[in-house]
């Protein structure tokens, strides 16, 4: 009898639960953990947080896995509306770190509202694309645009160029797979480039310079060409194998900044070396074909844009932030999924993997 209650309850816990997705995550989680330790060695509660934070993750992504898809419709337009007020109250309340005003107090804690959009994004669009499903038009997509255009230039003033691409990608993932012509992609591109210009001069003073910097970071070698050098020389330093964990001179030596952060595939290159970072790409590329392949399974047009979005999400992260780190792309403060220090951004992917999850767990058998 007990071993029969058991039993229920294990399944239960565990059946909508994808093993799959769960143990790539936890893997590098695992890789980040270590990573995190090593570079914040003298100070050890990061690791122990990040701990904590990984506990909230499991438990959002396990109720996430329960909820039907057809629910999680229901929480598109409010998310979306309160995740843009609070975009809002920012201007207004928030509390500026670094120069930027991207946090909102909460008295015991803080959180940044830009996290809430990455979800809340492609949630909106997919819901509006499947309420329109049957009859999409041009005008569908125009409108769509206009939704995705209002958190990216609340999320770009703030200034925060780096969540602002990650929000953007994720509604224009979703605007991809409902079908936007190809004509209009080529359209996009060429308006791009014609206001390029433009947005250059939009650009701020710092963010300029960090472009320019990528070209040739010995320009300013002790400002904003720092990171990208001191960053290459820890990767490179790695060799094939690695110096072994606890053994990176640029991460004892403190050379590396935000290393436990944005900079942390520094850290890992320099004590994993070219081994480390094959097996770490490969753990993305499996997770990233695991994404595509529940999103293309799934019945509905709501969930596969959703789960195509939140897949090629996960892409664009490890892409921004290894490009980032390896000099081939500006500095953007772009985390690595799954393996960078953090509460609010840990706490969005694991929703992102509960969101796949309950796609895949609560998908209609379709008959051939």
């Amino acid at each position: 009898m007990f071993q029969q209650i058991l039993n229920r309850f294990w399944v239960r816990l565990t059946g909508n639960i994808d093993g799959p997705l769960l143990a790539i995550a936890l893997v590098l989680m695992a890789f980040g953990i270590a990573t995190v330790y090593s570079a914040t060695y003298d100070s050890n509660n990061r690791a122990t947080g990040q701990l904590l934070n990984l506990g909230i993750g499991v438990a959002v992504m396990w109720a996430l896995a329960q909820t039907p898809p057809q629910k999680l419709m229901r929480f598109a337009v409010p998310l979306y509306i309160v995740g843009v007020i609070l975009l809002i109250l920012v201007f207004l309340v928030g509390v500026k770190v670094n120069g930027a005003r991207r946090w909102l107090p909460l008295g015991f804690t803080r959180i940044q509202p830009a996290e809430i959009l990455k979800i809340a994004m492609p949630l909106m669009l997919a819901w509006y694309f499947h309420k329109y499903e049957s009859g999409l038009r041009f005008r569908h997509f125009v409108i769509a645009g206009l939704l995705l255009l209002i958190p990216f230039g609340l999320i770009a003033k703030q200034p925060d160029l780096g969540t602002a691409i990650l929000v953007g990608a994720s509604g224009f993932y979703v605007i991809f797979f409902a079908g936007l012509p190809w004509k209009a992609i080529i359209g996009m591109i060429i308006a791009g480039a014609s206001v390029a210009p433009f947005a250059w001069t939009m650009l701020h003073g710092y963010q300029r310079k960090r472009i320019l910097t990528l070209i040739d970071p010995t320009t300013d070698p002790l400002g904003s060409g720092y990171h990208i050098i001191q960053s290459t020389i820890a990767m490179g330093s790695g060799g094939r194998f690695g110096k072994g964990w606890l053994e990176g001179t640029q991460t004892r030596l403190e050379f590396i900044p935000e290393r436990h952060t944005d900079f942390i595939f520094a850290v890992f290159s320099e004590e994993r070396g070219l081994l480390g970072n094959s097996i770490l790409l490969s753990l993305y590329l499996l997770l990233i074909a695991r994404g595509l392949m529940i999103s293309a399974n799934a019945s509905t047009l709501f969930a596969r844009v959703l789960g195509g979005s939140i897949t090629l999400s996960f892409f664009t992260y490890a892409f921004v932030n290894m490009g980032m780190v390896s000099g081939i792309l500006p500095v953007v403060g772009v985390p690595l999924p799954f393996m960078s220090y953090g509460g609010t951004a840990l706490v969005t992917l694991f929703l992102g993997l509960g969101i796949l999850m309950s796609i895949h767990s609560h998908r209609m058998l379709v008959k051939k």
